[in-house]
């Protein structure tokens, strides 16, 4: 629905960009929109890409690449996840403060790219995405993302190792994304819809 509130919209689909991946998730429409949102000219992907779909990491990022390449210098990166934290519930926001990369792969290999990813999800831009939450009267949380490749979900045992490493959240997608723009100096913030209980963690089956 965000993408109906971006003024003055130029559409390009995925396909009709050179070397650009197409996702084929449903309800990834697989577009780049360009335009302004509350005075803020922006960059936004209606859909993405994933490791799971058997693109090569590198095609993964490619869309970050873009960006960077349109001197893009923040980055808005959001997905849905299960929850491994029992305190959080479906419907909650949760913004990413760190990360657990347990997807085999990361997309600077063969670069020698060696990025501190110490502050890979901005400070700054938790603390400006908090004060908007409060000012809007709705709770954000804050936890730590573990990516796996999928596209099998985890299984309970994964989600308890997971829960002792001290991961709130599991999702599989972003981390790459996230590797990038950092290699390439962008500003992150990371966003999560929590959609479900891990593994293990309820009754219903995942789906």
């Amino acid at each position: 629905g965000l993408l109906d509130e971006i003024e003055n919209p130029v559409s390009v689909r995925f396909e009709d960009i050179p070397h650009f991946p197409v996702s084929s998730v449903a309800g990834h429409r697989g577009e780049v929109l360009c335009g302004t949102l509350s005075g803020a000219c922006l960059l936004a992907l209606s859909g993405r890409v994933h490791y799971y779909e058997g693109y090569a990491m590198q095609q993964v990022v490619f869309p970050i690449r873009v960006m960077a390449a349109f001197d893009v210098k923040t980055v808005i990166v959001t997905n849905s996840v299960g929850a491994i934290n029992a305190a959080y519930k479906p419907g909650n926001i949760v913004a990413i403060r760190d990360h657990i990369n347990f997807m085999g792969g990361n997309p600077l290999k063969g670069s020698n790219d060696f990025v501190d990813l110490t502050a890979a999800y901005s400070r700054e831009l938790r603390n400006l995405a908090r004060q908007m939450a409060d000012r809007q009267g709705i709770t954000l949380r804050s936890g730590v993302y573990a990516a796996y490749s999928g596209p099998s979900y985890e299984t309970p045992a994964e989600i308890r190792a997971l829960r002792t490493m001290g991961a709130d959240m599991v999702g599989m997608s972003t981390v790459p994304e996230v590797i990038q723009a950092n290699s390439l100096g962008m500003k992150v913030l990371g966003l999560s819809m929590i959609t479900n209980m891990a593994a293990g963690m309820s009754a219903k089956p995942l789906s």
